[in-house]
Protein backbone atom coordinates (compact mmCIF):
# COMPACT_ATOMS: atom_id res chain seq x y z
CA UNK A 1 0.00 0.00 0.00
CA UNK A 2 1.18 3.49 -0.78
CA UNK A 3 2.01 5.86 2.04
CA UNK A 4 -0.66 8.43 2.84
CA UNK A 5 1.51 11.31 1.59
CA UNK A 6 1.79 9.70 -1.86
CA UNK A 7 -0.91 10.84 -4.31
CA UNK A 8 -1.32 7.24 -5.46
CA UNK A 9 -2.65 6.41 -1.98
CA UNK A 10 -6.09 7.79 -2.82
CA UNK A 11 -6.36 5.74 -6.00
CA UNK A 12 -5.41 2.60 -4.13
CA UNK A 13 -7.87 3.37 -1.32
CA UNK A 14 -10.76 4.12 -3.67
CA UNK A 15 -9.99 1.06 -5.81
CA UNK A 16 -10.08 -1.18 -2.76
CA UNK A 17 -13.37 0.33 -1.62
CA UNK A 18 -14.97 -0.04 -5.06
CA UNK A 19 -14.09 -3.72 -5.09
CA UNK A 20 -15.37 -4.19 -1.53
CA UNK A 21 -18.68 -2.43 -2.24
CA UNK A 22 -19.16 -4.28 -5.53
CA UNK A 23 -18.71 -7.61 -3.77
CA UNK A 24 -21.05 -6.58 -0.94
CA UNK A 25 -23.70 -5.94 -3.61
CA UNK A 26 -23.04 -9.38 -5.08
CA UNK A 27 -21.89 -8.03 -8.44
CA UNK A 28 -19.13 -9.30 -10.68
CA UNK A 29 -16.87 -6.87 -12.50
CA UNK A 30 -18.73 -7.75 -15.67
CA UNK A 31 -22.12 -6.97 -14.11
CA UNK A 32 -20.91 -3.64 -12.73
CA UNK A 33 -19.40 -2.74 -16.10
CA UNK A 34 -22.63 -3.63 -17.87
CA UNK A 35 -24.74 -1.51 -15.50
CA UNK A 36 -22.37 1.43 -16.06
CA UNK A 37 -22.04 0.89 -19.81
CA UNK A 38 -18.26 0.55 -19.37
CA UNK A 39 -15.97 -2.28 -20.37
CA UNK A 40 -15.14 -5.07 -17.95
CA UNK A 41 -11.47 -4.31 -18.57
CA UNK A 42 -11.98 -0.71 -17.38
CA UNK A 43 -13.53 -1.92 -14.10
CA UNK A 44 -10.76 -4.49 -13.73
CA UNK A 45 -8.15 -1.77 -14.24
CA UNK A 46 -9.79 0.47 -11.63
CA UNK A 47 -9.81 -2.34 -9.08
CA UNK A 48 -6.29 -3.54 -9.81
CA UNK A 49 -3.29 -2.83 -7.64
CA UNK A 50 -1.68 -1.38 -10.76
CA UNK A 51 -4.28 1.34 -10.58
CA UNK A 52 -5.62 3.41 -13.37
CA UNK A 53 -6.59 7.01 -12.85
CA UNK A 54 -10.29 7.74 -13.02
CA UNK A 55 -12.50 10.79 -12.93
CA UNK A 56 -14.88 12.04 -10.29
CA UNK A 57 -17.62 11.43 -12.83
CA UNK A 58 -16.66 7.77 -12.95
CA UNK A 59 -16.74 7.56 -9.15
CA UNK A 60 -20.14 9.25 -9.12
CA UNK A 61 -21.50 6.70 -11.63
CA UNK A 62 -20.05 3.80 -9.65
CA UNK A 63 -21.65 5.12 -6.46
CA UNK A 64 -25.02 5.49 -8.22
CA UNK A 65 -24.91 1.97 -9.62
CA UNK A 66 -23.83 0.52 -6.26
CA UNK A 67 -26.48 2.65 -4.51
CA UNK A 68 -23.99 4.06 -2.01
CA UNK A 69 -22.94 7.54 -1.00
CA UNK A 70 -19.81 8.52 -2.92
CA UNK A 71 -18.03 9.27 0.39
CA UNK A 72 -18.02 5.53 1.17
CA UNK A 73 -15.40 5.16 -1.56
CA UNK A 74 -13.02 7.41 0.38
CA UNK A 75 -13.32 5.75 3.80
CA UNK A 76 -10.14 4.58 5.42
CA UNK A 77 -10.32 1.54 7.67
Amino acid sequence: MFERDNENYIYELVSKNIKKQRKLKGLTQEQLAEKMNYSTQFISNIESKNHQTFSLGTLWRIALVLEIDITVLFKEE
